[in-house]
Order: C-alpha cells, then structure tokens, then sequence
C-alpha cells in the first residue's frame, strides 16, 4: 500500500523526536544526536530528512540565524491523533475502540498507568453532556 505524501518514515519521526525533545536545533546538533559518529553522508541525510520534514510543514527551518535553526511544528499528540486516526482506518472501518480495548486488553499497564487512564476518563464523563 502506497504511503500518502503526509506520513512520516522512520527515519523522519527519529528527528522529529530529536526537536521535540531539544527544540530548536541546527542540521549538525540534530546529526551529532541521532549519529553520534557524525560523518559527512550522515549530516546530508539528517539535511535531507529535515528537507522532506519541511517539505509536508511538520518542520518550520528559521533562516535569519546561520547556521539555521529548525523547530517541529506538528506537536507528538498531534502526529500521535493523526496516525492512530489512520490505522483505525484502515484496520476498524474508523472506530478507535477495538485499538483501544486490544491495547488495554493486551499490554500490561502498570498501577500508575490504570490510575491516570481512570482519571482521565472520570474527567472526559464529567465533561460530556448527561
């Protein structure tokens, strides 16, 4: 199946993760991050990647400083909506609860987790209309 030009790769998400983590940074901050080694291929992909990123408006690149700075402009609970959005597409006719129920059914949340996920839908009853 063919990707739609808005997906992110791999290999996109790892920076995207790097500037929501950081910030702002630079190609070469952002290369020494994901590469550590840091070689000149490695600093062009990192370039290429931010590129692309640019490209689909998830990055924003500010130019008035050298070298230039980029910045995520696509928040992680919003690439998180759109890509659970997509998979509950494709897999359950558009409904998020069978993804829900399978996650609660079959990864082991810890105490804590069960509490905040408790929390949280006492305060989404409270807010939806009786």
């Amino acid at each position: 199946m063919a990707r739609t030009p808005q997906d992110v790769t791999d290999a996109e998400l790892m920076v995207l993760q790097a500037l929501w983590d950081r910030g702002e940074a630079t190609v070469r901050h952002l290369t020494d991050v994901l590469y550590p080694e840091g070689t000149a291929s490695q600093y062009a992909t990192v370039q290429k990647l931010l590129e692309r990123l640019e490209a689909k408006r998830y990055v924003v690149r500010d130019r008035s400083p050298w070298p230039h700075l980029f910045q995520a402009s696509i928040s992680r609970d919003h690439l998180i909506g759109r890509q659970l959005r997509t998979v509950a597409e494709k897999l359950c006719g558009g409904s998020l609860a069978p993804l829900l129920t399978h996650l609660l059914r079959f990864e082991n949340l810890s105490p804590q987790e069960r509490q905040e996920l408790r929390a949280f839908m006492d305060v989404l009853d409270q807010q939806s209309p009786s």
